[in-house]
């Protein structure tokens, strides 16, 4: 990989062409971010909580990063705003499909300022990658089980892919991953909380079919363990809230729904939480619920479903089951995890500098693949540098 890199910066040198931001280690970065929330979200968003971490963590790296966002977004970067507010949170909003195309074409109009392009969108980019010029990557935040998509990354099948688990990148094996990348928070985000003073199981997140609030609340009431729900109700779901989930809390004494929190209030909320139930029932791409919980510290409770294997150690930062029954017979074992080695597992494996020094290594090899012309086999430009005494230094990694 090294002979790689001097000999391509021997080839540029060769050309006459100055070394890259890359080269020099310091890159322009876009990042485009949906508009649904701001950057970072006022309440729920894990996409765009992601992109804010990557963009503040780059910019704190010492790379110059563009942030294509929402206007009320907060950010290290230089922000170029695509819409007054988060669209999710305005009202006079009807179709967001505009609002996205609009942002795409702003994307395209600057794209020659940058070194690389990293979209964290869902599809209506890719027909525009070919015409940027510049070299793209796609961080795919969402379920790919769904058929549809299959045809859809078999047409696109140049475009470059993170995935943020392997299990989400196992339903597409013809998709162009050059990477999987496991989401990081930064460490002072959600303080660790040793010793939990609330006495209860927290839920967190959304309330839909495929979270399964039901499970948690079964799990609650068979147990004996309060349940404190901190969770929004999309439009999509609002029956499901309705006839299923709101009965359950008001026919359980020991279940109460508090609603949707913000990043303040999630601190003290996961903190004095006994455990996180994770009940899921569906192939969840990463679940950033989980790390949080483990920020602070708090064990996790999760049904083996997408992700949870690869980020829930088993018996150290909680407990995986299959089955409700499972799920009970183990709260005790739960409850008794070591807090301290929760966060530590944290520490080591989830945090903004490693996210982000692993997409820094990504975005460097995709643009020192976009301008070789040829690829390097042999030591033939290697010999002609020597000749030409040419002075080289492989690029520094992160």
């Amino acid at each position: 990989m090294q002979q790689s890199r001097i000999a391509h910066q021997a080839w540029r040198a060769l050309e006459g062409m100055t070394p890259t931001r890359a080269d020099r280690g310091g890159m322009k970065i876009a990042l485009v971010s949906p508009l649904i929330e701001s950057v970072p979200p006022v309440l729920y968003g894990g996409t765009e909580r992601i992109v804010s971490i990557l963009a503040d963590e780059l910019v704190r790296q010492g790379h110059d990063v563009t942030l294509f966002a929402s206007g009320d977004s907060v950010t290290a970067a230089r922000l170029v705003p695509c819409c007054e507010r988060a669209l999710r949170l305005n009202p006079n909003v009807r179709d967001i499909i505009p609002h996205h195309l609009m942002m795409l074409d702003e994307v395209r109009r600057q794209a020659d300022d940058f070194d690389i392009i990293h979209f964290h969108n869902d599809l209506l980019h890719f027909p525009l990658i070919p015409t940027l010029n510049r070299p793209t990557v796609t961080t795919l935040h969402g379920r790919l089980d769904i058929p549809d998509l299959k045809p859809f990354y078999a047409r696109f099948c140049d475009a470059p892919l993170v995935a943020i688990s392997n299990s989400q990148r196992s339903f597409l094996p013809q998709g162009n991953f050059v990477a999987t990348i496991y989401h990081g928070l930064r460490k002072d985000t959600l303080s660790f909380t040793p010793v939990p003073k609330g006495g209860y199981f927290a839920f967190l997140g959304r309330i839909s079919p495929e979270k399964r609030p039901d499970r948690a609340i079964e799990i609650a009431a068979r147990t004996g363990v309060p349940l404190k729900i901190a969770a929004k109700v999309d439009r999509a779901d609002q029956e499901y809230w309705e006839e299923v989930i709101r009965p359950m809390v008001a026919n359980n004494p020991n279940v109460e729904y508090i609603g949707e929190i913000n990043e303040r209030q999630k601190s003290e909320f996961l903190g004095n939480a006994l455990a996180l139930l994770f009940p899921i029932d569906w192939p969840e791409p990463f679940g950033i619920v989980m790390i949080e919980a483990m920020a602070c510290g708090t064990p996790v409770l999760a049904f083996r479903c997408g992700s949870v294997p690869e980020v829930i150690d088993h018996g150290v930062t909680g407990y995986i089951v299959d089955t409700i029954d499972e799920a009970v017979a183990v709260v005790g074992n739960l409850l008794r995890l070591d807090r301290m080695a929760v966060r530590r597992r944290f520490e080591e494996r989830f945090t903004a500098e490693r996210m982000t020094r692993a997409y820094v290594e990504t975005y460097r090899r995709l643009i020192s693949l976009s301008e070789e012309p040829v690829l390097i086999q042999d030591s033939t430009l290697m010999r002609r540098a020597s000749r030409e005494q040419i002075s080289l230094s492989p690029r520094g990694t992160s």
